[in-house]
């Protein structure tokens, strides 16, 4: 049979299905939205993005650059429509969140290969197909992942930034600058809020003391067959960072490097920035300050950030909880269940963290599947590459420690090298010999 269900319509499921159906595979792809929603999205479109609007730095010497420079390679449709519905954000990589996810939607229902349905899939369908359900599995599903797995289904809560209208952000204290003058445009790609040490000292104190959302019960996790988790680390709350030291923040999320306050002068001793959210400009989100603090407390607390004392707030914050399955002991570098040669997991489900992660999964998944179909071995990409580092790190991680994972140069293998040498330069040596690594392999094995 010369078909795949994929499982999925977000990230990595939109991008499994297209690779998929550009090697004459048809495809039928489920989505459950609008059937049943999911607490964190907000539209029917596929590949929404619920979090931050930014797919992460374009800079070749960085790891999330590097892996995008990896998935041009490959040919991957997100990259490309990202591209085309990009906004000013310096050197990252951002989009209007709603024209992307229309674009991907497009371009996906256009497709000839490609059947679109919209509803549950509630159990693992017995043909070849890709998981790419996210982290917000149905419980249906997650009980059948669960009845797969043993036990070994786990999750963590993760937390999205609130979103205010641009024309309630006050410029007479706000500034447009970004870090080092890094911009094409003469203004800058973000506003700044600059604080002073005794305004950031209150605010300090607002968000340690302003009362929070309580998190469910572990209810359902015990229902699903899964095991609590914990913030992950990449996308912690801002209030529990500033739990973890009084400079905590000023050290990251409200760092004031790279950029000066025009009224005086000066590098301010802790800033909120915000970045453009859609392409009228008229939404921005505040980088950095996912939170689970109450609606009316995000509104108070929020407004004590120079420049936002009138801020409207679009979306606040809140929490959702992410589910991921145990990698290490499940899946193959390839993404094959270790049981099931035509059973691919895909996306955030898998242990990958970050936007570019689920595309590149869902790219890595659907290429194999497709190759399995026609007789061919999966492609188990060096782990010299970005792409190949990551599974193999979900694949091979120890499982006391498994914690989701974003592209970083960490989980490369080391570089010989015969002096000591910048970061920078690292960055450079590293993505060197990935792009060259990952064309010798294509050139063998494509």
């Amino acid at each position: 049979m010369n078909e795949v269900i994929v499982i999925g319509g977000g990230l990595a499921g939109s991008e499994a299905a297209w690779q998929l159906a550009q090697r004459n595979v048809k495809v039928k792809l489920y989505e459950m939205r609008p059937v049943q929603s999911t607490g964190a999205h907000v539209t029917n479109d596929l590949a929404e993005l619920v979090c931050s609007n930014s797919l992460g730095t374009n800079q070749p010497d960085r790891a999330s650059g590097l892996l995008k420079n990896e998935l041009r390679r490959l040919d991957s449709l997100l990259v490309e429509c990202a591209e085309e519905t990009a906004l000013p954000a310096g050197a990252a990589l951002a989009v209007d969140r709603e024209a992307f996810a229309r674009r991907v939607t497009e371009k996906i229902e256009s497709n000839p290969n490609i059947e679109l349905i919209r509803e549950e899939v509630k159990e693992i369908p017995t043909q070849p197909v890709i998981v790419a359900s996210g982290p917000l599995t149905s419980e249906s599903l997650s009980k059948s992942i669960a009845a797969l797995s043993g036990d070994e289904h786990l999750f963590f809560f993760d937390a999205i930034s609130p979103i205010v209208r641009a024309e309630s952000i006050n410029m007479e204290i706000a500034f447009r600058a970004s870090r080092y003058d890094r911009s094409e445009q003469e203004e800058g790609d973000y506003i700044n809020c600059p604080f002073t040490k005794e305004q950031y000292y209150d605010f300090l104190n607002a968000l340690r003391t302003a009362e929070r959302i309580e998190l469910r019960s572990f209810e359902d996790a015990i229902k699903t067959g899964v095991k609590a988790g914990h913030f992950f680390e990449g996308c912690l709350p801002v209030e529990i960072i500033a739990e973890r030291g009084d400079e905590s923040l000023a050290y990251g999320p409200m760092r004031p490097v790279g950029l000066r306050d025009p009224q005086t002068g000066h590098r301010p001793y802790a800033v909120a920035q915000l970045r453009q959210d859609n392409l009228a400009g008229s939404l921005y989100n505040i980088v950095g300050f996912q939170t689970n603090l109450k609606f009316p407390e995000q509104r108070r607390v929020l407004r004590m950030i120079p420049g936002l004392e009138n801020a409207e707030f679009e979306r606040y914050g809140q929490m959702h909880r992410n589910t991921f399955i145990a990698s290490p002991k499940l899946l193959r570098p390839t993404l094959q269940h270790i049981t099931r040669d035509d059973l691919f997991f895909a996306g955030q489900i898998t242990g990958v963290e970050g936007y570019m992660g689920n595309i590149a999964t869902g790219l890595l998944a659907g290429i194999n599947a497709a190759r399995l179909l026609e007789n061919k071995t999966p492609l188990t990409l060096p782990q010299e590459t970005m792409l190949g580092s990551l599974c193999h790190y979900i694949t091979h991680a120890d499982l006391k420690d498994f914690q989701p994972m974003k592209a970083n140069f960490g989980i490369l293998p080391e570089l010989n090298l015969e002096k000591k040498i910048s970061k920078r330069e690292k960055g450079q040596t590293y993505a060197a010999r990935a792009n060259q690594t990952l064309e010798n392999y294509l050139q063998e094995n494509l």
